[in-house]
């Protein structure tokens, strides 16, 4: 079993409890409280802008054969994803210039900041997010809400096209060769923020 398979079979039972969540079931059902998705999307904003920052850290320290794949996530989180939330954010009313980062979101970019001074650490940290939000996407997905707006939210975490970004930071990981033990206490440690993130402020 290579480290990406064990870092699955790690997060299953973690991505289980995100699907418990009382956030992610409403957004499943389609009835989530606007100003609960409100002050989520303004957390995920700002989450999302360290994100870019953490592909970016890595970027520099990648082997020339995963630069392009760090250039091509950082462009994709901040053109396409952080696009969609500004979109989303005009729909329910978030205010995105004033958002404050709470205690979840501060907590967990430190966390992924930190972790990308070491590349291979830095990748099994990040992806707990990108692997979360892909199996997330596809089985709510699978009885989609009615409620256009979280239906959209769905559909862009459901994309085949982000399952392969997915999958290809996952081949990255093996090939980058972490330390498989310290991988898996990073993984647990993103997925455990994934999960927090959910009780937004």
């Amino acid at each position: 079993m290579n480290v990406s398979e064990r870092l699955h079979a790690i997060g299953r039972p973690l991505l289980l409890a995100q699907l418990d969540h009382p956030t992610v079931a409403g957004i499943g059902r389609g009835d989530l409280p606007e100003p609960v998705f409100r002050s989520w999307l303004e957390q995920d904003y700002l989450f999302l802008l360290d994100y870019v920052r953490v592909f970016a850290r890595l970027a520099w320290q990648a082997p020339d054969a995963h630069l392009g794949d760090l250039v091509d996530l950082a462009h994709t989180t901040f053109h396409d994803e952080l696009s969609l939330h500004r979109t989303m954010s005009a729909e329910f009313g978030a205010d995105l210039e004033k958002a404050v980062k709470g205690p979840a979101c501060a907590a967990y970019t430190g966390f992924l900041l930190e972790s990308a001074g070491s590349y291979a650490e830095g990748l099994a940290a990040l992806y707990p997010c990108m692997w979360g939000y892909s199996h997330l996407g596809r089985i709510l997905a699978e009885h989609p809400p009615a409620e256009p707006r979280y239906r959209a939210w769905v559909d862009t975490y459901a994309d085949p096209g982000f399952a392969a970004l997915t999958t290809r930071i996952g081949r990255m990981i093996d090939e980058a060769r972490p330390d498989p033990d310290r991988a898996e206490r990073l993984f647990t440690e993103g997925m455990r923020h994934e999960l927090a993130f959910w009780d937004v402020p």
